[in-house]
């Protein structure tokens, strides 16, 4: 959210707040990954609209949406967070070292996946 946040107009502290709660499948609870909800984010900020009668726009962010999300489900099969690291991230506190080694090896590569998708369909 930080990184393209920042080349589409949102200052870098804005972005890291607005991208904050969105961590470990929104807020630690497994759901859709965060580099997924950043990238929907973005997504938004690039292509949405701020006319609400504005049906193209709207029909050709959600058009970039669903293609962000085939592409990225070809390449890791889940836009789920508990699914992709293979384990529920509920609570940070009850997870051991092991766990967090998932975390911190898997996560960069979800990351790296989600910018790659994003630069493809959006030439950001």
């Amino acid at each position: 959210m930080a990184a393209y946040g920042v080349k589409l107009g949102m200052d870098y502290e804005t972005a890291l707040k607005v991208g904050s709660p969105f961590g470990g499948g929104i807020g630690l609870m497994g759901e859709t990954c965060g580099a997924v909800t950043g990238a929907f984010m973005i997504i938004g900020l690039k292509q949405g609209a701020t006319d609400t009668k504005n049906k193209a726009s709207k029909a050709r962010t959600y058009e970039l949406v669903k293609k962000f999300v085939k592409r990225f489900k070809t390449r890791n099969d889940s836009i789920i967070c508990r699914e992709l690291i293979g384990f529920d991230i509920d609570s940070k506190k009850n997870l051991n070292p092991d766990a967090w080694m998932i975390v911190i090896e898997r996560c960069p590569d979800y990351i790296k996946d989600a910018s790659e998708i994003l630069e493809e369909i959006l030439e950001v």
